[in-house]
Parts: structure tokens; C-alpha cells; sequence
């Protein structure tokens, strides 16, 4: 069964993005495996269903737009962010635009791995743009690379003989956005025991954030991060047990 703290945590956590790469399905295998997922036991763990703008009249007209994710952009200036409407995700590369998304009520996005291992920032990046957030109010969504619940070493694409390299998991940026004084500790940890999820807290090592706690972060901070599967973070989590 799983805990309230873990259930906080993951709830609405993973923003499908079948269409990406490494992926990169049809427009109608991505929306019937959409479809499949929110009937399956751990539909509550599901997010939105991520398309590009420019592929929104490819979704069929019965499609929720309630669920269906598309105000994700990039900028590079402060100029770019002008044209950019509230709320969306504004993926970027220099923390100096958080002012800017702060003062225009956007929300930021980062960049988490990719096809190749420079892809991938590392832990200390990801620490220092969750501060950044945080510090300015902002809140955040994460995309590619965290298939996995934990840091491993895996396969970059689903392609036969794939370059393996350093991934970060999902489960280490969340926990670390909800423990932002260990975040660069926690960003590298790849034991599965030194994290525990009971009802009333999770915690790392000893350092615990409430169950209430974590659905407030959820709610206003660490929103969700798009990954091309569904299932392969959910069957890892049922592998570690924690589902």
C-alpha cells in the first residue's frame, strides 16, 4: 500500500511526453497510451499529456483540454519573455531570467538530461536552480532524463547497444526541492535506503518534510517533470517496493 507521504509526492507527478524523444511515437500511439494509463491503477500518478504547439490540431477533438499540456516555451532574453503569457513554463539556461519570470508570473522549467551525456547538468546545477526558484517564489517543472526514481547508471535512449551515462532521479529532484538545505547531497544519492516514505513524513537520511509539507510543494513549488514513459518509472518504483 502506498504511504500518504510517498502518494503527496507523487501525485500528478509524471507529465507524459510519449511524442519526445527518446520515444517519439505517433500522435495516436501516444494519445491511446495516455488513455490506457489514466484507467490503470496508478492513474493518480499521472499528469498532463505534453504536445507542442505546433502539433496541438494533430490531438483529437474528444481529447480533455483540462489535461492537455502545451504552455511549455523557451527563452534566452528578457525580450523573449515579454510575449510569453502567465503561467506558462519557460525552460531556460541562465538563471538570470528568474527575476523576469517572477515579475510576469510565469514558471520556469529546466532541462534535466537528453540524448547524449553532455545533456545532462549536473547536481550542482539542478541544486542551484531549485534555490533559485524557491528563493524568488518561482515555480517549476523538470523535463528529460528522469526515467528513473533514483541517480543510476542507464541506457540514454531505447535504442539496441545505447550509450549509458549518469541519470538523475525523479524521486532525488523532488525530495531535494522539498529538503532545499541538502538538495546538492541528496541530487547524488543512489541508495534506495536512504529514503523512507511513511504517513505522516518522508525523509532522507534522517532529515524529514512533513506529508502536508510536501503536498504544499507540490501544489505551489515542484510541479511535475515530463518524462516519454509512463510505465518505466512506474514499474521502478514497484521494483524498489515503494508501490
Amino acid at each position: 500500500m502506498t504511504t500518504r507521504s510517498l502518494h503527496a509526492l507523487l501525485e500528478g507527478l509524471i507529465d507524459y511526453a510519449g511524442l519526445f524523444p527518446p520515444a517519439g511515437l505517433s500522435m495516436q500511439d501516444a494519445v491511446r497510451n495516455y488513455a490506457r494509463y489514466r484507467e490503470e491503477d496508478y492513474a493518480w500518478a499521472l499528469g498532463r499529456f505534453v504536445v507542442p504547439a505546433d502539433r496541438v490540431d494533430e490531438v483529437p477533438a474528444d481529447f480533455p483540454l483540462s489535461i492537455l499540456g502545451v504552455d511549455e516555451v523557451k527563452a534566452s532574453s528578457e525580450e523573449e519573455l515579454e510575449h510569453i503569457r502567465p503561467g506558462a513554463f519557460v525552460e531556460i539556461t541562465d538563471l538570470g531570467l528568474l527575476d523576469g519570470i517572477a515579475r510576469r508570473g510565469l514558471r520556469a522549467k529546466i532541462r534535466t538530461g537528453g540524448l547524449t551525456e553532455d545533456a545532462f547538468p549536473d547536481s550542482a546545477r539542478i541544486a542551484g536552480f531549485l534555490r533559485a526558484c524557491k528563493a524568488r517564489g518561482v515555480a517549476f517543472k523538470a523535463t528529460a532524463g528522469l526515467h528513473h526514481p533514483l541517480r543510476c547508471v542507464k541506457p540514454l535512449t531505447y535504442e539496441p547497444h545505447a550509450p549509458t551515462g549518469t541519470m538523475h532521479g525523479f524521486l532525488n529532484v523532488f525530495m531535494a526541492a522539498a529538503l532545499l538545505d541538502h538538495a546538492d547531497a541528496i541530487l547524488t544519492e543512489t541508495g534506495a535506503a536512504a529514503f523512507a516514505f511513511d504517513d505522516d513524513a518522508a525523509s532522507w537520511r534522517g532529515h524529514r518534510v512533513s506529508t502536508a509539507d510536501l503536498e504544499a510543494m507540490r501544489r505551489t513549488f515542484a510541479t511535475s517533470f515530463g518524462s516519454c514513459s509512463f510505465e518505466e518509472p512506474i514499474a521502478d518504483l514497484k521494483e524498489l517496493g515503494w508501490l
